[in-house]
């Protein structure tokens, strides 16, 4: 049985404060994983910076891997535990900076990352938009990389799918006052794929927003495993069975079924 403890921290980071928040980090991870055995924890969006950063973001951007993401792994690999959260990153060019979610090993070592596809509002001026959506391997299966407002394109979920995920990261900064959207499409994107879904969404204010958590952990059948219902800091833990993905795909023929010859709209530009 490919059992697994998941872990969802809902965190409010401080604008602009990439030490402070840091620090908070680590604390959720030792705290968390101190509580009991765990294999995975998710942070939200942007977490190192919080979101309404604007020009200061490129100041702020870091390479992949860098002294956040270094950081972190130090800290995933003293508690041996995988570390899924989300920054904001730089490549070779100094001015294209992304919204990035990163996943690290407990072995302290990057297994992926991920530039977030689907950029929303002043996110557009903001961030170059990712191209690429792929599944990682760890030692417990393959997890796919979700970032915010990509949970509402059924595409993404189901790219991901089709590269084997059995497990996608959501790491979000989901506003007021869309709480129900956020509900529906958690649990369509696991009902529909049949895979469990990590999401942490954060907290707190910013001038602009106010984020409404609702992190949660939810089976391939619907089923919510955990979830965090108050809107302030704290995390969800869930022991979830990555073989139910196998096992309910297999029942449902969800995706034997398909029929890509017959899609063509799909990836047609609007």
């Amino acid at each position: 049985m490919a059992e697994i403890s998941v872990a969802t921290v809902q965190m409010k980071p401080e604008l602009g404060q990439m030490e402070d928040n840091l620090i908070k980090m680590s604390e959720f991870i030792g705290r968390v994983a101190t509580e009991q055995p765990v294999d995975l924890i998710v942070f939200p969006e942007l977490i190192t910076t919080g979101y309404e950063v604007g020009p200061r973001f490129p100041q702020m951007a870091q390479r992949i891997p860098g002294p956040t993401v270094n950081l972190i792994a130090q800290r995933a690999s003293e508690y041996n535990v995988h570390v899924a959260f989300g920054m904001v990153s730089k490549d070779r060019v100094e001015s294209i900076i992304y919204n990035t979610a990163v996943l690290v090993g407990p072995d302290g070592d990057l297994i992926g990352k991920y530039h977030k596809v689907h950029l929303r509002g002043e996110e557009q001026i903001a961030f170059r938009a990712g191209y690429q959506i792929k599944g990682f391997e760890t030692e417990f299966g393959t997890v796919g990389m979700m970032i915010g407002w990509d949970l509402a394109f059924p595409e993404a979920a189901r790219s991901l799918t089709l590269e084997g995920a059995e497990l996608i990261v959501v790491c979000a900064n989901w506003e007021e006052p869309h709480a129900d959207e956020w509900r529906v499409y958690l649990l369509a994107r696991a009902y529909e794929n049949r895979v469990f879904i990590a999401a942490a969404n954060r907290v707190g204010e910013e001038p602009s927003y106010t984020f409404f958590g609702q992190s949660s952990i939810i089976g391939p059948r619907g089923k919510v495993y955990a979830s965090v219902e108050e809107p302030a800091e704290g995390y969800a833990i869930a022991r979830i069975d990555l073989d139910e993905v196998r096992q309910q795909r297999e029942e449902t023929q969800i995706l034997q079924c398909r029929r890509p010859d017959v899609y063509r709209a799909v990836v047609r530009k609007y």
